[in-house]
């Protein structure tokens, strides 16, 4: 097997920009999201120098379908949490454009009320094509609010397909948001959802049928097994008004004194850092591989051998896999 490329030393502007992230500075975080989002050259060097500082934050993830105010819910949660004097990180994970890979909601607008409180930092970050609706960029932009001594941080996802079961992996409560009078309400809770809150949020409370579905909910989380004793409530809010913003976030401490020191917390931990692990390596494999055919646009090639059907696409990744492990011997 080939031996690892040398990691290149640091230089002296990210030992100093690193040291700015655990300042605060707003700018500094700002330059670093930006540098982590690009995954420039000095991305991973900014992280391993910040990783020692992480492991203090508690990450609370945000799902639901669209619609269901989740972008409001956070503003409040987050207001909430300074009125508490703890500082916030808010991390809004949008679709990608598939033009630009860029974000493409706009409502991040809502939370712009906080644009002044240097005790929040709000960033929206584009998915970029991840399957799972959560991008290697945002597991690595929370560690940073993490080493940036953000005591929050809320990670608001799209909400739709595989990335509710990758926020549950990411943080240490998930909060599935849900909102009466959105079709056949029960219908609409899908099995693998169900499982993943830890604490339900019934917003928009003042809509018609809101009690008869909280009744529904009821009766559909007695059939979710407890995790180590803990059965998720429901939290009734109406966002807008801020009307339920505290209970919410005493049911997040309760959730979080339970499994304090918990073995499962452990476990999740543990499970967490395996895959990202898998996801690194898998980056690092395929930055590698495309290192050794993208200066003779052999990719570009085999690709429209493929479309043209001259070649099956197995033996066109082999052919990309031996031409770097050439590369790699020389």
């Amino acid at each position: 097997m080939p031996a690892a490329p040398p990691i290149q030393p640091m230089t002296q502007s990210v030992q100093e920009l690193a040291r700015q992230v655990r300042a605060g500075d707003v700018r500094a975080i700002s330059r670093a999201m930006t540098e982590i989002e690009n995954r420039t050259r000095d991305a991973e060097a900014l992280l391993r120098e910040l990783f020692p500082y992480t492991g203090k934050s508690y990450c609370v993830g945000i799902t639901g379908a669209p619609g269901t105010g989740k972008s409001t819910l956070v503003d409040r949660m987050a207001a909430y949490y300074r009125s508490q004097r703890q500082t916030v990180g808010v991390i809004a994970v949008d679709p990608s454009s598939p033009f630009t890979g860029g974000a493409i909601l706009g409502d991040r607008i809502r939370m712009q009320g906080h644009a002044s409180d240097s005790g929040v930092f709000i960033r929206s970050m584009a998915t970029r094509g991840s399957l799972g609706g959560l991008s290697q960029a945002t597991s690595d932009a929370a560690l940073l609010l993490d080493a940036a001594g953000k005591q929050m941080v809320l990670i608001e996802t799209v909400g739709v397909g595989q990335g509710e079961v990758e926020i549950a992996r990411l943080a240490d409560c998930t909060l599935v948001v849900l909102v009466p009078g959105m079709g056949d309400d029960v219908q609409n809770l899908k099995a693998g959802l169900m499982e993943i809150g830890d604490v339900f949020v019934l917003n928009k409370a003042d809509r018609e049928g809101a009690d008869r579905f909280e009744q529904q909910l009821r009766v559909i989380l007695q059939l979710v097994p407890e995790r180590d004793g803990w059965k998720p409530p429901i939290v009734l809010t109406i966002a807008t008004q801020n009307e339920g913003i505290a209970e919410l976030a005493r049911q997040i401490d309760r959730f979080r004194e339970h499994f304090s020191g918990k073995k499962e917390k452990r476990a999740k931990e543990i499970a967490l850092w395996k895959e990202r692990l898998l996801n690194l390596l898998r980056e690092q494999l395929v930055r590698r591989a495309l290192a050794h055919v993208a200066s003779d646009l052999m990719l570009d090639r085999l690709a429209a051998e493929v479309a043209e059907r001259k070649r099956d696409p197995y033996s066109a990744v082999n052919e990309i896999l031996e031409k770097s492990a050439l590369g790699e011997k020389h």
